[in-house]
């Protein structure tokens, strides 16, 4: 009998023309968060007619779930589909191969399941829209859309492969400043100015830089700043992003720029509201924790499927993303793969090189990775106790 890694190298093989097919569809037809209909109606026609169970809009208008279940019991194994794209250069973040790894995996261990009858479990793919800033994953969960789920997996195409890149927390937050006016010429005493509190507050920021440890970033603009010259300004606002290894580490720079932002507002006699995402809003986004046992078992399968692109690169800090808040929920991974592209993410080259053919080889290769992933879970019950008890002694750590 044939080993479940020739079983899956061989499903997702004899379905590469089709999921290259269904990947560059919607790679040609690039769509932003929460307008991705073209690709939800792809990928769901894909994988009914595959034989999953398909729930269309599922919570969200461009959200999905699809379900293939084999005997009763047994573990839930996740798959994640992302589809969104940028605006004005389409797939420069890759999200068209993101959507073809996950229903690649999960033809592969489709295929494991069915070549072993006995055993028992469930494969979910979630196609979670708006990852670019919509936080279609944070409503999905707010709408408890990953109960059950045991471990969920996605991977991210990119120049360099990482196995467990550092992936941000981020928060967005406004500062607005509310002065006086007054003619600038005739009475500017009688103005109180926001513009300065504005001013002082960005500064402020940009001298705390200094201090931050090097993983953390801070962002900000002055996203208003008066109306015209001759007019002391009665209202400014700072628009800005902070981001930080952990969750955790994140409420103490909220802790520090809210100062900030108080002490420009006092030193300039303004007002100040201060305002932050919560936490179970879209624009926050948590760290990604990956679980090591998950992350080991990947390492392992994808060297074993002979990816055309095997080197290996030191983690480093790597933006943010959704994936974060699922990976506090879920045991997760999101390791980042490499297309061959010489082009950072984001960008139009990137965007071009998305859709070459070593760019789906590279997909299909991951994906074998997270089926084989997949398969150590339903097969070995000890693996996946292992996972959860890393995953709890992990979020212990953070807490």
């Amino acid at each position: 009998m044939a080993s479940s890694s020739d079983i899956i190298d061989r499903a997702v093989e004899d379905n590469s023309d089709s999921l290259k097919e269904l990947s560059g569809k919607i790679w040609a037809k690039p769509e932003l968060a929460y307008e991705e209909t073209f690709a939800h109606d792809a990928l769901t026609e894909y994988l009914e007619q595959h034989g999953f169970q398909v729930d269309r809009k599922f919570k969200l208008d461009t959200a999905f779930r699809a379900v293939y279940k084999q005997g009763s019991g047994g573990p839930n194994i996740g798959y994640i589909c992302e589809y969104d794209a940028l605006p004005g250069i389409g797939h420069a973040c890759g999200h068209n191969l993101i959507a073809e790894a996950g229903v690649a995996a999960a033809l592969g261990l489709r295929a494991a399941l069915q070549a072993n009858p006995s055993a028992g479990a469930t494969i979910t793919v979630m196609g979670t829209p708006a990852e670019e800033g919509g936080g279609g994953k944070v409503k999905l969960i707010t709408a408890n859309a990953f109960d059950g789920i045991d471990v969920c997996m996605m991977a991210h195409p990119e120049a360099t492969n990482m196995l467990s890149p550092i992936v941000l927390a981020v928060n967005h937050g406004s500062a607005t400043f509310t002065g006086r006016a007054a003619h600038a010429a005739a009475a500017p005493w009688e103005g109180v100015n926001a513009l300065d509190a504005a001013v002082n507050a960005y500064t402020a920021l940009a001298m705390l830089r200094q201090q931050l440890k090097p993983d953390c970033r801070l962002h900000a603009i002055i996203a208003e700043g008066g109306t015209r010259p001759n007019i002391i300004p009665e209202r400014s606002a700072l628009r800005f992003y902070i981001r930080a290894t952990t969750d955790k580490e994140l409420h103490g720079l909220k802790d520090k720029l809210t100062t900030i932002m108080q002490a420009a507002a006092t030193a300039t006699g303004c007002d100040v509201k201060v305002e932050y995402d919560a936490e179970d809003r879209p624009a926050h986004y948590s760290n990604v924790i990956t679980n090591e046992r998950l992350i080991e078992s990947y390492a392992k399968h994808w060297q074993s499927f002979k990816p055309a692109f095997p080197t290996v690169v030191p983690n480093r800090v790597w933006a943010s993303t959704d994936m974060g808040n699922v990976s506090y929920v879920v045991p997760s991974i999101h390791p980042t793969f490499s297309i061959g592209s010489t082009a950072n993410i984001h960008t139009r080259p990137f965007a071009d090189d998305a859709n070459t053919t070593q760019a789906h080889a590279a997909t299909r290769c991951v994906a074998k990775a997270m089926s084989a992933i997949g398969w150590n879970v339903v097969a070995d019950s000890s693996f996946l106790a292992a996972v959860k008890d890393g995953f709890q002694k992990q979020l212990a750590s953070l807490s």
